[in-house]
């Protein structure tokens, strides 16, 4: 095989297929089967909103897009089409094995087709009560303009007949409102039995009545969704701020370009026809069949009705040992750095540092970056409670963190009005970093705590989400901290970063030098590896080198989880290159690299991913781990993910499948493991 670069929406779709697998264990709990369902179908949604959407538009531009990202984007999508395909097949077979299962619980998930009398009274005193008021029924053929019909919705569309002209058909669709009610209705018990119909079937069951003002006598309906473009255009409207060209734009995503449409397989062909044309889709959009449900988006809040095995065992995160029964969080950071290992170690003892700092007499500032909040926010409470006590609050909000910019806006009204200075971004960059920086008046000098992490300062997402943090007072690194709010509040006041990595500035540059340093080493015959953990790795400059280093004999060993570029393991280019990624309970987000550098490792963690976008159009940051117990828990957690042989896949080199690694080894499940030790109260350096 000649290739040298996978693609990277190929690449992804692959890890996609890794969640589906996921869905497929039957060693995996059944409810938690259910949620990969959910995972999967939410994940592919966003990809049709960005990453197909991209490609169409690339497409338009003819033998300029090939120039842009190396091939011709007609192709590419022609491949998702295959693969998703694929995919939808697996997914529906899949769907229907779950239910089997959910009926050896005792859990029935109906249509309207499969009730009794009493559960047909149930649901249309139900559906008379609450549902009908919230419904929009549009009689399609007989209005002049087709309807917008929203993302991120289902509609049912319904073919009647007319009372003595059945060959008379008309159309109309109706939304199913699931935002205002729960999409999965439970029935009464019966006996042990439990009973669930989704909301659109009860509305199925009322069509006649919905319909009862019309001649008609027969009733279809299918269930369709329509995926738009969610990118955000911004004109070059000089009279208009930065934030009202972000609300524009959020106004224009609701009515952006369709760019999937999702149907029933069984709806008549006259009907699909008619709503293909009325929606403008052509030869090139995808056009998916499906089954009689969507969205199953909704399934990551299936109802919890089941007993404990159908579900992943409960865990509590703990207490970093170096700051449980401390009375002052900041006295205990400033005897010794922590690093914390999110979910297995508790997010809260971040929020009881702000909180801490919100009210001690001798903090003078707290700043902090946001990308992606919870939604009931204590971080934010801690923000609004330290402005409140006199502190001076800087949050850099970044208002372009994809399907969060309308929350990100509303959070930073609310932060203006209590006191807290907002500073929206940088022009040009999306600023991903993740670090706080705590100022405080001790005897004559201002000491710098700082929080530096891999995940966002968001309490919902730590406890899916897999990342890591240092709170640390090191001056090395606190003093480039300060460097980089200066930057941010002076947006044209460049630094000289002597510790961390920053991106756009000298990330780049830094990490070649590194890769060079390795290939080096090598060259000389010393020991040279490479190990890294990241989200994605798509930059062709960087693989470039990866393969270089390679060559030459540097051992390269990488953790990728989502999209991945690189081909390892090809003779003469990358024959010493391993690469694996993870799939398990919790989401992989943490982003570490360490290299051998002659035997003194250099340890890094930070916010950037191995992609153009975040080495030159986002503000990044990557720290350096000196600590050299810190240093030691790092390397140890990798080399605990890198046995995982359950939920681990090697990258297949041909088109970046994953292949399973179990092999003769006993099983070894990583996220397990690390569970069970830190619930031991271990921690990861073994001291």
């Amino acid at each position: 095989m000649n290739k040298t670069y996978l693609n990277k929406e190929i690449s992804w779709l692959s890890f996609n297929g890794r969640v589906l697998q996921e869905a497929a264990d039957p060693t995996v709990p059944l409810a938690e089967r259910l949620k990969f369902m959910g995972i999967f179908s939410s994940n592919l949604d966003e990809f049709f909103r960005v990453r197909v959407a991209t490609l169409k538009r690339l497409s338009n531009l003819g033998n300029r897009a090939k120039k842009i990202i190396g091939e011709n984007p007609k192709k590419v999508l022609r491949q998702i089409q295959e693969i998703v395909l694929e995919q939808s097949t697996e997914f529906d077979r899949l769907y229907g094995e779950i239910l089997e299962e959910l009926k050896k619980e005792q859990i029935f998930l109906v249509n309207e087709s499969q009730l009794d009398a009493e559960q047909e009274r149930y649901l249309r005193e139900l559906f008379y009560k609450n549902i009908r008021p919230s419904l929009i029924l549009l009689l399609i053929d007989q209005i002049g303009e087709f309807p917008v019909l929203k993302d991120h919705s289902i509609y049912l569309a319904v073919q009647m007949n007319e009372k003595g002209h059945e060959k008379n058909v008309h159309y109309g669709l109706i939304h199913v409102p699931d935002t205002k009610f729960s999409r999965f209705v439970m029935l009464p018990n019966k006996d042990d039995r439990k009973f669930i119909i989704l909301l659109e079937d009860i509305i199925r069951l009322c069509l006649p009545d919905i319909f009862s003002s019309f001649e008609y006598e027969k009733f279809s309906a299918y269930t369709i969704k329509v995926t738009r473009d969610a990118e955000l255009d911004f004109e070059d409207e000089f009279s208009k701020t930065y934030v009202e060209k972000i609300q524009d734009s959020l106004r224009k995503r609701r009515i952006g370009r369709p760019v999937r449409f999702i149907y029933d397989r069984d709806m008549p062909k006259p009907y699909l026809t008619y709503l293909v044309k009325k929606l403008g889709l052509g030869e090139n959009d995808s056009l998916i069949p499906g089954g009689k449900y969507h969205n199953f988006k909704n399934f990551i809040k299936f109802p919890a009705i089941g007993r404990e095995h159908l579900y992943y065992p409960a865990f509590v995160p703990q207490v970093h040992p170096g700051l449980s029964r401390q009375k002052s969080l900041l006295a205990a950071v400033k005897q010794q750095e922590v690093l914390l290992h999110f979910p297995y170690q508790t997010f809260s003892s971040f929020v009881d540092l702000l909180r801490e700092a919100a009210i001690d007499p001798l903090v003078i500032s707290i700043k902090l970056t946001i990308y992606r909040l919870a939604r009931d926010s204590h971080i934010v409470n801690a923000l609004v409670n330290a402005a409140k006590n006199g502190k001076k609050v800087t949050v850099v909000m970044e208002l372009q963190a994809r399907f969060d910019e309308a929350a990100n806006l509303e959070w930073a009204d609310m932060m203006r009005e209590e006191g807290v200075r907002v500073i929206y971004g940088v022009s040009g960059l999306k600023v991903h970093p993740k670090v706080c920086l705590i100022t405080r008046q001790e005897k004559k000098r201002m000491v710098h705590y700082c929080c530096i992490g891999t995940g966002n300062f968001n309490e919902d997402t730590a406890g899916l989400y897999t990342d890591h943090m240092l709170l640390t007072c090191d001056r090395r690194l606190s003093g480039d901290v300060v460097k980089l709010y200066d930057f941010f509040e002076n947006k044209y006041r460049m630094a000289n970063f002597r510790h961390l990595l920053v991106a756009p500035f000298q990330m780049r540059n830094k990490l070649k030098r590194l890769i060079r340093n390795e290939i080096r080493q090598a060259q000389a015959g010393k020991d040279a590896y490479i190990l890294l953990k990241c989200n994605n790795l798509a930059d062709q400059e960087m693989i470039g080198l990866l393969y270089e280093a390679s060559r030459a004999g540097v051992k390269i060993r990488l953790i990728v989880r989502s999209m991945f570029s690189l081909i390892p393991g090809q003779k003469g280019l990358s024959e010493n290159i391993q690469a694996i990624s993870i799939v398990d309970r919790f989401l992989e987000h943490s982003r570490i690299c360490i290299f051998a550098n002659g035997g003194d490792e250099k340890i890094f963690i930070g916010s950037a991913d191995w992609m153009g976008r975040n080495f030159d159009r986002r503000a990044e940051v990557m720290c350096p781990i000196y600590n050299v117990r810190l240093k030691k828990e790092l390397r140890t957690y990798f080399e605990i993910q890198w046995r995982d042989n359950v939920k681990s896949r090697s990258w297949d080199l041909s088109e970046g499948t994953g292949t399973g690694r179990s092999g003769r080894e006993a099983p070894f499940r990583c996220q397990q493991h690390l569970l069970d030790m830190f619930a031991a109260s271990q921690n990861l350096a073994g001291d």
